[in-house]
């Protein structure tokens, strides 16, 4: 791969790594605060970021290409009142605990079903 070919790869990474950096900031993980009542609530959530690139060479073919991502996932919020600040989680449950239970019921469903 010649010099030029390999810089713009790295252009390339380079750029997207630079512009994911730019929302990797305090105000993608807490929200705008929300106030009502003397009660303000600021959100809270879990973001991940990631990306891959790479340039390659086959015979006389040359290829480059990348690609990213992001997650945010909400996670609780802070509730401040009273000059108190108190972190309130959300819980979630996921769908691997919800197949996980339901296979379970049904063996034990099953089984009460055989002794009858």
């Amino acid at each position: 791969m010649d010099v030029e070919k390999t810089a713009s790869a790295d252009t390339f990474i380079g750029t997207m790594a630079e512009k994911l950096g730019a929302v990797a900031r305090a105000a993608t993980v807490f929200g705008e605060p929300v106030e009502r009542d003397g009660i303000t609530v600021i959100p809270v959530a879990k973001a991940r970021w990631g990306f891959g690139g790479g340039a390659g060479r086959r015979k006389d073919e040359d290829g480059a290409g990348g690609g990213g991502g992001v997650q945010v996932t909400p996670v609780g919020y802070i509730e401040i009142k009273n000059n108190t600040a108190n972190f309130r989680p959300i819980r979630t449950v996921s769908l691997s605990w919800i197949i996980t239970g339901s296979v379970l019921g049904l063996f034990l469903l099953r089984g009460i079903v055989k002794r009858r």
